[in-house]
């Protein structure tokens, strides 16, 4: 945690001009919240949501936010529920399945209680490909617990094809805009 509160005090002190400025670290326990922070998960097989979530992570500083961006095999459904803003960035697998990283993780917040997740504000970043029949089916499921768990989606999910990259950043920044103006 020292490094962690060490890299968000120089974020902060530096008035945004290293706005980019982020750390990953792998913590099974997220023990501080701050009210500028977002949470940000990724579950991957090829990479891809790891990079966004990593892209996202980055410009969050420019709307005053603190990122912490974490495998999604590196929190736990207790992390997500203390968090007040989450972004969740999945790829679909195979037929429709989660991530190997992801799975533990989903089906831990499957078994929460209903309603232990009312705190949380969240938003979806679904990863597919449309020659699949479950296209972004591991978004799709992430977002339907989420929900059922008592968390506010404050953007709607985005379900995203091959071709990304051509649409993905003006929900990013919508995104992060709504985050910002969260107040926690």
């Amino acid at each position: 945690m020292y490094l962690e509160s060490v890299a968000i005090l120089f974020q902060r002190n530096t008035g945004g001009v290293l706005s980019g400025f982020w750390l990953k670290m792998k913590l099974k326990r997220i023990d501080e919240y701050m009210s500028d922070e977002i949470l940000i998960i990724y579950g991957t097989e090829t990479g891809n949501a790891e990079d966004l979530a990593e892209e996202i992570g980055n410009l969050a500083g420019k709307h005053g936010l603190v990122s912490k961006v974490f495998d999604m095999e590196d929190v736990s459904a207790e992390n997500l529920a203390r968090s007040k803003r989450l972004i969740v960035c999945v790829s679909t697998w195979g037929e429709g399945e989660q991530p190997d990283n992801a799975q533990d993780l989903y089906d831990e917040v499957v078994g929460l209680d209903d309603g232990s997740m009312m705190n949380v504000n969240y938003a979806v970043l679904a990863l597919g490909d449309t020659a699949f029949e479950l296209f972004c089916e591991s978004g799709k499921e992430w977002d339907r617990v989420l929900e059922q768990k008592g968390a506010t989606r404050v953007n709607e999910r985005i379900d995203c094809d091959t071709d990304y990259y051509d649409y993905v950043d003006e929900w990013i920044g919508l995104t992060l805009k709504i985050m910002q103006d969260i107040e926690v």
